[in-house]
């Protein structure tokens, strides 16, 4: 049900300055301080904003571009926008400026907020082709002093224009904000684009406010949690939790100082409430892997030791579950030494909850955190659901499952395996795009997920994979690449892994090792190396990786459904997949067919027979150049196992 507080996100913000506005709403940590603003004053900023805004020609149903890190004029920008009755529609910030122009058309932006000079930059490019790009506002002025088009404008200026004119129109603000409904269209978030060009996914103030409150009453949030917002704005995980739920909630956002400063930012504010993609946990697990490697013998014994003890009994006691006392007070001893200092370091020390979303997260990873007393559920969702589909209540909380159905929503699954989902979030529709609309949604308001997955006995939602990226096997057993993927990623060494198999007679794999983790290595082992080619083909390097992909074999062989996908074969890629190569998405997403086809030399030949195999890549560097690289890279054979983890053959 809506919020007391008003069915639009301009509304709260007048009832949360009403009620709370001496509350500390926001703040962003600049040249290492903390700066805040009340609720009261946000009021005002946004109040400025939003009739300079006007001023401008910004008015009901215009599109306006949000570009940049997350910082508080960015996020004050959405409610402007939405005063007046315009959309925003959040960019991501690392989007180069070709991609950005598909969405600049399609959406028929006429206005932009950029962070800074990159981002101005590439909105004056973008514009040489678009030249509906009327407005340009940006936040940071550094570099931006000799810019002189009419046409670009500082924050400062437009909230100045804003003060006069809600001066001369004292009723004009208010009267806006009272027009707005909840079914109007709030924002359009535009999906990653793993298999084509991204869709605009328009969601309304109805869809996002109440799935917010059913979020903060399913899980007991309040006015007194604290998040760090440092994922991508134009990501809806980012958009529900950092915006949505904070004005219907009234707790703290706060903006890191940089993208580089996010875990410096984490362990210094200390969030009460946290969410992150799985990579984001892999890689503060690699972060944690790294430290203990470079630690004494000593401290490296001890947090092995009470880790296995962690694995043990460390969920069962987060859980309320009985366990027995040896293990409690053993527990208790190790979260002294090693689980409450490991959690103070990462920041996690006053999480009451934390989520993580967006893909499948490996369940090893799921269980170390848990295992050491940070509540880390599992939601399923997407941009079409406003996020909730799925949530795991307390006390039923399992790796394998993405919990019950959310508050409000109904699953069901249909013949061919596909979960489908209807409920308040539901999506208005695919902007401009009826054809997509009507595929994924019925008349009826179910939404086609494009998962496979089913319920299991205990109601529980359990997703395989992507629909149509679940195969088989020639000899008829199941490939899911996915689970294959994230239980190869839980070894710090790995980064990322492509799996393939379908129509195949085994499984094989692409890996990319993570060069952090394994650069810590060489320079632990004064191991030279030149780049990131070089260090992936260092033998030892390859024996290493090759012992993680035994390691994932013996895991597999023990479940009857997934033995046959074992992986036989993979090797070790000469680059890393990036983004600015199309090989993943801007949420760092496999772009699965891409790289399939991108890399057809490399697939045949984990499944010729060869041990080698040349090939030439084109790369995007950093400065947008292009180049080749050229690599003859081994081709592995890997241990496989019989079911229950007897050895079945050696390479």
């Amino acid at each position: 049900m809506p919020s007391p507080g008003g069915d639009t996100f301009p509304k709260l913000l007048l009832d949360m300055a009403k009620r709370r506005g001496d509350a500390v709403a926001i703040r962003e940590k600049e040249y290492g301080i903390w700066q805040s603003w009340t609720w009261g004053e946000v009021a005002q900023e946004i109040r400025a904003l939003a009739c300079g805004l006007a001023v401008l020609g910004l008015k009901r149903g215009d599109k306006i571009a949000i570009i940049g890190d997350n910082r508080p004029r960015l996020y004050w920008t959405m409610t402007a926008a939405q005063v007046l009755g315009a959309v925003p529609v959040p960019l991501y910030q690392d989007s180069a400026a070709k991609e950005l122009t598909f969405v600049a058309e399609h959406a028929e932006l006429r206005f932009v907020m950029a962070e800074d000079q990159e981002q101005v930059d590439k909105m004056l490019s973008i514009r040489e082709t678009y030249p509906k790009l009327e407005q340009i506002v940006y936040d940071d002025p550094r570099g931006l002093r000799h810019y002189t088009q009419d046409f670009v404008h500082a924050f400062d200026k437009v909230q100045k224009l804003g003060r006069d004119h809600d001066s001369a129109h004292p009723g004009f603000y208010d009267q806006a904000v009272a027009q707005g409904k909840g079914g109007d269209p709030a924002i359009i978030l535009y999906t990653s684009g793993t298999t084509g060009q991204p869709k605009g996914v328009v969601l309304s103030f109805d869809n996002l406010v109440k799935t917010a409150a059913n979020g903060i009453a399913f899980d007991g949030l309040n006015q007194d949690d604290e998040v760090l917002a440092y994922l991508p704005m134009a990501w809806v995980g980012d958009h529900l939790f950092s915006y949505g739920q904070s004005y219907v909630a009234g707790f703290c956002v706060s903006c890191p100082e940089s993208s580089d400063t996010v875990l410096l930012d984490l362990r210094e504010l200390g969030p009460t409430y946290f969410f992150a993609p799985p990579r984001i946990f892999e890689n503060i697990l690699t972060t944690v892997t790294i430290r203990m490697e470079d630690a004494g013998w000593v401290k490296r014994s001890m947090f092995k030791y009470f880790m296995a003890v962690a694995k043990r009994c460390g969920t069962q006691i987060l859980d309320g579950k009985p366990v027995p006392l040896g293990d409690r007070l053993l527990y208790g001893l190790g979260n002294v030494l090693i689980y409450g200092p490991l959690r103070n370091t990462l920041g996690f020390s006053r999480i009451r909850l934390a989520y993580t979303a967006g893909e499948a997260i490996g369940p090893d990873i799921f269980d170390f955190y848990r295992s050491i007393g940070v509540n880390l559920k599992q939601l399923y969702g997407s941009t079409e659901a406003s996020v909730y589909i799925t949530m795991q209540p307390d006390g039923e909380i399992m790796p394998d499952t993405v919990g019950r159905p959310a508050p409000g929503v109904e699953i069901k699954v249909a013949e061919d395996g596909e979960v489908m989902f209807r409920g308040p979030g539901v999506f208005v529709e695919y902007y401009k795009n009826p054809e997509a609309t009507a595929a994924a949604k019925t008349v009826d308001g179910w939404v086609h997920t494009g998962d496979a997955g089913f319920m299991d006995d205990n109601g529980h939602l359990k997703i395989i994979d992507r629909a149509k990226d679940v195969g088989r096997l020639n000899d008829g057993g199941m490939f899911a690449p996915k689970y294959i993927e994230n239980k190869l990623k839980f070894f710090a060494d790995i980064k990322e892994a492509v799996a393939y198999g379908h129509e195949r007679d085994y499984c094989a794999a692409f890996i990319n090792i993570d060069l952090e983790a394994v650069g810590s290595w060489a320079e632990r082992n004064n191991v030279a190396y030149a780049s990131y080619q070089e260090l992936a083909a260092n033998p030892d390097v390859l024996t290493t990786i090759k012992s993680h992909v035994e390691a994932v074999n013996r895991d597999l062989s023990q479940d009857p459904r997934l033995s046959s996908s074992q992986i036989k074969r993979f090797l070790v890629l000469h680059k890393e997949l990036d983004p600015d190569d199309g090989e993943l998405t801007r949420t760092r997403k496999v772009r699965r067919a891409f790289v399939a086809d991108k890399y057809d030399t490399l697939v045949e030949a984990l499944y010729a027979g060869g041990d080698r195999v040349y090939i030439e890549t084109e790369m995007t560097f950093e400065d947008g150049r292009k180049g080749v690289l050229k690599a003859n890279l081994q081709v592995i054979e890997a241990e496989t196992f019989a079911p229950g983890g007897a050895l079945k053959m050696a390479s």
